[in-house]
């Protein structure tokens, strides 16, 4: 005999197989052989023809039965039933441990099974509300969350001006050399080409009524009032507050602040103060300088396309533009200072301890920065409007 037919007479001779011997009473359900995942096919069908053939009287004989696998095992729950299952220490004494408790653990898996229920569909408008409403949550915790951090840092603030020892000079210069000195390039650019994409808009539009003069009059107003503070808030925002968050997080995520505390030192008063005291001296010092950049573009437009000379450029502005208009737009950058540095530390700490928290709360503090330099600036000049300034 060869290999080949020896190995398929073997798999012939332990092929799993059922029957129903009547010839005895009570009947009995003879099951021998593997019940395997081999021959699963050929089980099944045998099962499928004795699902409903034999008495619940019937004896159950696996003297012969062979190896046993979850395949089988499944096989042989459906076709006995709970009730058999529980006899099978009387009926199949000679049943190794380990089947029995195969069939009865797959048994108990089965009972246990529901099949899962499809939640309802719910209407799209519920879903719309029920979206909104979280959002609204989510803005109502962080603006709590924010006033509760606004005043601690003006207690820190107020408890470290009585004690100069606690000041921390170095820290707050070197912060306003990273936040100003080395944005005023890109402020001093971006106003500038603004200054003078304005004075080209002001002087075609104006230039339909005859009054392309005026152009002086739309730079210095716009500039000194809204563009310079606004453009260098909302740069600062992008540039500063990212970084306060992502340097702030970074030392949560390495445990850097747990380590600060157990030196018994104050992460608000070593990280955050000079942060914020070195944004409010620098954003109005940008400021300023934005409003010098965007006037000089606009008059650099003017002199080219209109032919007003500089010094006729800066006779008109002082004739028509008042001290108040500069004032309106100085005073505005230290509160817009002070909210970006709070929500870029604040962002900070809420840091969960991972790399991709870190971006995503870096993101939220930049969105979070200008939304909130944007409502404060709308708010400020319908004050400025109404009082007349």
């Amino acid at each position: 005999m060869t290999a080949s037919s020896y190995l398929a007479t073997r798999a012939a001779n332990t092929a799993g197989s059922v029957s129903l011997d009547t010839s005895t009473h009570p009947t009995q359900l003879r099951i021998a052989g593997d019940w395997t995942l081999a021959h699963y096919h050929e089980l099944r069908q045998q099962t499928d023809a004795l699902s409903d053939g034999f008495a619940a009287s019937a004896q159950v004989d696996m003297s012969e039965l062979g190896a046993l696998d979850t395949a089988g095992a499944s096989l042989l729950v459906e076709l006995l039933g709970v009730q058999r299952l529980r006899l099978l220490a009387v009926q199949a004494p000679n049943l190794p441990e380990s089947s029995r408790a195969l069939m009865q653990t797959i048994q108990s898996a089965l009972t246990d099974y529901h099949q899962p229920q499809k939640d309802s569909e719910i209407a799209t408008g519920t879903q719309l509300l029920a979206r909104i409403g979280c959002a609204v949550e989510v803005v109502w915790n962080d603006t709590l969350q924010l006033l509760g951090f606004i005043g601690l840092i003006l207690q820190t603030f107020v408890t470290t001006m009585l004690r100069p020892k606690r000041w921390r000079t170095t820290s707050v210069i070197a912060h306003i050399e990273q936040i100003g000195l080395d944005a005023a390039p890109i402020v001093a650019l971006l106003t500038f080409m603004v200054g003078a994409v304005v004075a080209f808009l002001g002087a075609t539009v104006l230039k339909a009524f005859g009054a392309t003069i005026f152009t002086v009059d739309l730079i210095g107003f716009s500039f000194l009032r809204e563009f310079a503070v606004l453009l260098t808030s909302i740069l600062l925002a992008g540039r500063t507050a990212s970084a306060f968050t992502a340097q702030i997080g970074s030392m949560k995520a390495n445990e850097e602040l747990d380590a600060l505390r157990t030196l018994g030192l104050s992460p608000t008063e070593l990280l955050v103060l000079p942060r914020v005291l070195a944004l409010l001296v620098s954003l109005p010092m940008l400021t300023f300088l934005a409003m010098i950049c965007g006037i000089v573009g606009g008059g650099v437009v003017c002199a080219v396309s209109l032919g007003i000379s500089p010094a006729m450029f800066l006779s008109l502005m002082q004739a028509d533009i008042g001290v108040q208009h500069f004032l309106v737009g100085i005073i505005k950058a230290p509160i817009f200072a002070f909210f970006i540095a709070a929500i870029g530390c604040l962002e900070g700490f809420k840091v969960q301890g991972s790399a991709e928290s870190v971006g995503a709360h870096t993101t939220s503090s930049v969105v979070q920065s200008i939304f909130v330099v944007i409502v404060l600036d709308a708010l400020a000049a319908m004050f400025f409007m109404e009082m007349g300034w």
